[in-house]
């Protein structure tokens, strides 16, 4: 029985925009109908002139519960996440406490987040120094990869990965049929020298090379073991060539970069901002554009927020102390606003975000979500993409209002979210958290394509 049908004249369908209707049964895509094709007795939703798109599936995500709610937590990040357009979130190992590299660690999270999610949520599982032996039971709890650094981390309860712990890891990893998603900077940072309150200062103590050369380390690593490997945040535009050559190569090799790389630019950080301030940094304006070339030619898979908030007193803001803030930036609401701002005006279109944002990142965690097809789970966001709107502090529902993105006039205003069928996000209200759920590995998570 089709319970809803999303009706719109312009619907995300695999042969692009078109009149359609998205027709839902027992929470799953039933069909992709014609306008007029709807059965009788269900309830429609009409989308008008409205982009109907699947909903986003941001798979970076640090939402710090449990240990660190002062600074985000599940009920502030996931009702973020759907008013801006995103179906899932997969949240990062860390900054939460305790970290997420033990099987025990993972079950208190899992028992922190009762009653608190407004989108679905999976795991990411960490690798460190000395646990290897909890990389099997924590796929075993179901998260769906592993994330490491090969600098450190920021929390010395998550210290960083060497040469000797990859190799031991990696054929590991590789076996349990898992992911190994790494933050590529490599050690030694750069002393910093200069005025702390200029981003020159903290972009000079973080140099391009460190990424080279831990992608470089990456790349010779994955052809050794054929282990999925996956570049976080990308920054460094000087990669790209490695990485391209790499992937004809046929290592399995994937990348992600920011909305905040995209759109932001070094030389336009003014003094003392450290909101802007996140790890790798942002680079310069030039450095952006090549990213965007990056995407467009595919090199880099997709765009994730690296959603990375903080109580507003450890971002220094009175001193404006760039090398004494935390690094990370918050923008889970704005992934879809931001990038598809940024596309818009290099002539990509509003298709080309959503494969960037939903399928790609649906595809590289293993979700049935990211498309609007027949057996998928009909995560579903209706927007205006034509709209703008000038983004203000009382919008703003992670825990803080804090980021770079304030006072920035950007599209793509969502009018409704909804999970599985079910309305999330409509009006600027979010529905009541039922039904979400926890996405554990150990479910059937095969791609229906």
């Amino acid at each position: 029985m089709i319970e809803l049908a999303v009706r719109g004249r312009r619907v995300l369908t695999a042969e692009g925009f078109r009149p359609a209707a998205v027709l839902v049964e027992d929470g799953k895509i039933a069909a992709v109908a014609g306008p007029d094709e709807i059965p009788a007795g269900a309830a429609v939703r009409e989308a008008g002139d409205l982009a109907v798109i699947p909903a986003l599936v941001d798979c970076h995500v640090h939402v710090n519960e449990p240990g660190r709610t002062e600074w985000e937590g599940f009920e502030t990040a996931t009702a973020a996440a759907a008013a801006g357009g995103i179906g899932t979130i997969v949240d990062m190992p860390l900054n939460c406490s305790p970290v997420t590299t033990s099987r025990a660690a993972l079950e208190t999270k899992l028992g922190a987040i009762d009653g608190k999610l407004a989108v679905d949520a999976a795991f990411w599982g960490g690798l460190v120094p000395g646990n290897l032996p909890e990389l099997g039971p924590l796929a075993e709890g179901g998260v769906v990869g592993f994330k490491c650094f090969l600098t450190h981390s920021g929390l010395d309860e998550f210290p960083n990965v060497t040469r000797v712990d990859l190799d031991a890891a990696m054929p590991a990893i590789r076996d349990l049929s898992l992911p190994l998603i790494v933050h590529a900077e490599l050690d030694p940072c750069a002393e910093a020298a200069g005025d702390a309150r200029r981003y020159a200062t903290y972009l000079a103590s973080r140099p391009g090379e460190m990424e080279l050369r831990a992608i470089r380390l990456l790349i010779e690593l994955c052809r050794r073991h054929r282990t999925r490997t996956h570049i976080v945040h990308l920054s460094c535009a000087d990669a790209l060539d490695e990485i391209e050559r790499a992937k004809q190569e046929g290592l399995p090799l994937t990348v992600e970069t920011c909305p905040h790389y995209l759109t932001f630019a070094s030389d336009e950080v003014p003094d003392g901002a450290t909101q802007f301030k996140c790890a790798p940094p942002i680079r310069t304006a030039e450095n952006r554009e090549r990213l965007w070339r990056g995407l467009g030619r595919g090199v880099i898979d997709f765009v994730v927020s690296d959603h990375s908030p903080c109580a507003p007193e450890l971002k220094k803001m009175p001193s404006g102390d760039f090398m004494g803030a935390w690094g990370g930036i918050a923008g889970l609401q704005f992934v879809l606003a931001a990038t598809l701002s940024g596309a818009k005006r290099r002539g990509f279109a509003l298709e080309d975000v959503v494969r960037w944002t939903a399928r790609g990142t649906a595809d590289f965690v293993g979700l049935p979500k990211g498309r609007l097809e027949k057996g998928r789970d009909a995560d579903i966001a209706i927007v205006d993409d034509a709209e703008l709107f000038d983004l203000k502090a009382e919008a703003v529902r992670h825990r803080h209002s804090l980021t770079p993105y304030l006072g920035l006039r950007l599209p793509g205003v969502v009018a409704a979210s909804y999970l599985r069928g079910r309305p999330i996000y409509e009006d600027g209200r979010l529905a009541p958290r039922s039904g979400r759920r926890l996405l554990k590995r150990s479910h059937s998570w095969t791609s229906p394509s």
